[in-house]
């Protein structure tokens, strides 16, 4: 795959290929998010942070990736503060803005919005999350996640027992997850989740179809001992109403107990977070802060290495990065 002046909108785009090449230039930036040394490659670019949906982590660690390879950021929050709320259409906004930058990355809470806009755009479109629909940088960043925690186990991306849980019908990480591991080898998914949010039957028949074992069920015991356990939250925001999000909120939460009891003594814990830690939530309890084996902050540390990967493929620059290297000069103990 090509993927100078290229957009990614979709997981459905890569082949295993194209994801090696990601995942492999996503761990040569360690060096410049760790701060062992900095990278101004693209000094003078200029990304667009257009986020349209409340956003923590995917717009920082797009903003945060960007400034490590030396570029500057313009950022855009919320529909109500741009020229879309004055009627303005996603090709006109992409027009204009894709005119002002080298590199847009955008998040709408609207399905296939974010394809409408690369329409309009000159420059590349890096999806940062498109309704229920897909979030590819996360799915990568996942996929990352699990092939570095497996390596600690002599594992790879094949021959893996991976559980997805929780809203998995609202939840687009799970979705864009599941359409990459359909590429690998003799991979197992257990879904657990209410029947009314189960994974939707589209994506079901991709992992099918691919020859892998898939298995829908409604309860947690007995069917958590696995290599991943990727949790999800209550999706309230694409329900009708919060009453209707609050009738399966809390159903598959995950203790220090549940986990002893249910998992093997290395399942590794994963969450595309926020997780919510309210009450009546609770969906990874706190008590599992002290596991080694809750990758949850890792995996959202993992989302700058690939993103700035993203950057560096999409502008052409990943063979120029170690040409661009300057020492740290200030005090920092990431690098510890």
């Amino acid at each position: 795959m090509k993927f100078q002046g290229k957009h990614i909108l979709s997981v459905s785009q890569f082949d295993r290929e194209a994801i090696a090449k990601i995942l492999q230039i996503s761990a040569q930036m360690t060096p410049y998010a760790s701060r062992k040394k900095r990278c101004h490659v693209l000094e003078g670019a200029i990304l667009s942070n257009l986020f349209f949906e409340p956003s923590t982590r995917t717009r920082v660690s797009f903003g945060t990736a960007f400034n490590l390879l030396g570029g500057s950021v313009r950022e855009t929050v919320g529909q109500e503060n741009t020229s879309l709320s004055k009627g303005e259409s996603l090709f006109d906004t992409a027009q204009v803005i894709s005119g002002y930058s080298d590199v847009i990355a955008m998040r709408h809470p609207q399905m296939h919005s974010v394809d409408q806009f690369a329409l309009g755009s000159t420059v590349p479109v890096i999806n940062g999350g498109d309704g229920a629909n897909e979030h590819p940088t996360q799915a990568l960043l996942d996929l990352f996640t699990i092939q570095s925690e497996m390596m600690h186990f002599n594992k790879g991306l094949d021959d893996l027992n991976i559980v997805l849980m929780g809203d998995l019908k609202h939840g687009r990480t799970v979705h864009s997850l599941s359409k990459l591991l359909s590429l690998y080898d003799n991979v197992k998914i257990t879904m657990v989740a209410p029947k009314a949010l189960q994974m939707p039957d589209s994506i079901i028949s991709t992992l099918s179809d691919a020859g892998h074992e898939v298995v829908l069920t409604e309860t947690m015991e007995g069917n958590l001992y696995c290599d991943v356990i990727y949790q999800t939250r209550i999706q309230q925001e694409r329900f009708a109403s919060k009453d209707e999000a609050e009738l399966y909120r809390g159903h598959f939460s995950l203790n220090k107990s549940v986990y002893q009891k249910y998992c093997q003594e290395n399942t590794v814990i994963m969450h595309p977070l926020p997780r919510d830690s309210r009450p009546e939530a609770n969906e990874l309890d706190t008590d599992l802060n002290d596991l080694d084996n809750l990758a949850i902050f890792r995996q959202a540390q993992n989302g700058v290495l690939v993103r700035m990967a993203l950057f560096a493929l999409t502008l052409g620059v990943e063979d120029q990065i170690t040409n661009y290297e300057k020492p740290v000069n200030w005090y920092t103990n990431k690098n510890l």
